[in-house]
């Protein structure tokens, strides 16, 4: 089997395992300096902030899994090159205060060192996202409608 299966098999045994709520499943597929990077706005999601090594990692993890009861990929597109494996990823995370679904789509890029994961990066629509988990529009706050000019 090519490294390349090797990692793009890896990859889909993280997913799982995080869909799944085995968080340390997910975190055994890590090196211990792993370094977890998400492009989406602190301010609103403070928990998705710069992530190193396991311990950090995991409370992450354990904060997104306080927040939703469900969590489901399909992943349609994955590409492995070497350690190097991208993935697009259809999500769907089922809040726990009151069963919505959220959905997003995001790429999450792998590498791997040893057979285990050293760094991930994720690109979300991180507009899309914070609207479904504020559950508000927010374009008229960007904008400033609707803020009464001094």
């Amino acid at each position: 089997m090519s490294v390349e299966s090797l990692n793009r098999q890896r990859t889909l045994h993280l997913l799982e395992a995080f869909a799944r709520g085995d968080l340390e499943a997910a975190l055994a597929c890590c090196t211990d300096d792993v370094d977890f990077l998400t492009h989406a706005p602190i301010d609103v999601l403070p928990h998705m902030g710069p992530r190193h090594g396991k311990a950090e990692l995991r409370e992450l993890w354990q904060t997104v899994w306080s927040r939703y009861s469900e969590i489901r990929y399909k992943a349609p597109h994955i590409v492995a090159d070497g350690d190097e494996v991208a993935t697009y990823l259809h999500s769907y995370f089922t809040k726990r205060s009151n069963g919505r679904i959220v959905q997003f789509d995001m790429a999450v890029f792998f590498s791997f060192r040893g057979g285990l994961v050293a760094q991930i990066r994720e690109i979300i629509d991180s507009y899309d996202l914070v609207q479904q988990v504020l559950e508000r529009e927010i374009g008229p706050l960007i904008v400033g409608a609707g803020v009464d000019e001094q």
